[in-house]
């Protein structure tokens, strides 16, 4: 991911056995790491079941809070992708007893078939 993308907030794509075994203590007995995005210091994980947003906070990024978006409680989401003048690409996910989505900016270069997919594959069940 270039400096400028970080700084302006797109998401890049991760390494998916990096971000495995990184997160292998918290993930549920045969869940997989589909996709994997960063944003700055932030992260954006898709698994088989869920959504993980990790947040890091503090100036070494020790301090994380992990949140938890289980498929099933997706109630819509919208991918757009960029057009040519556009230098990213947003996902949008509603999530039921909340009002506002939970919007993502992604980089022009993120997979966004990828989520797309991640998501039908895991709300569409």
């Amino acid at each position: 991911m270039g400096l400028f993308s970080g700084l302006l907030g797109h998401a890049s794509d991760l390494d998916i056995a990096g971000v495995t075994e990184e997160l292998r203590p918290i993930l549920a007995d045969g869940e997989e790491v589909e996709l994997g995005f960063q944003i700055i210091r932030d992260q954006m994980i898709f698994t088989d079941r869920r959504i993980i947003l990790i947040d890091k906070q503090g100036m070494t990024g020790r301090k994380r809070e992990y949140l938890s978006i289980p498929y099933k409680s997706i109630t819509m989401f919208s991918v757009e992708n960029n057009g040519s003048f556009d230098m990213d690409a947003e996902m949008k996910v509603w999530i039921s007893g909340q009002g506002a989505p939970i919007a993502k900016t992604l980089d022009r270069k993120s997979n966004v078939a990828g989520i797309q997919s991640a998501l039908a594959k895991g709300v569409c069940r």
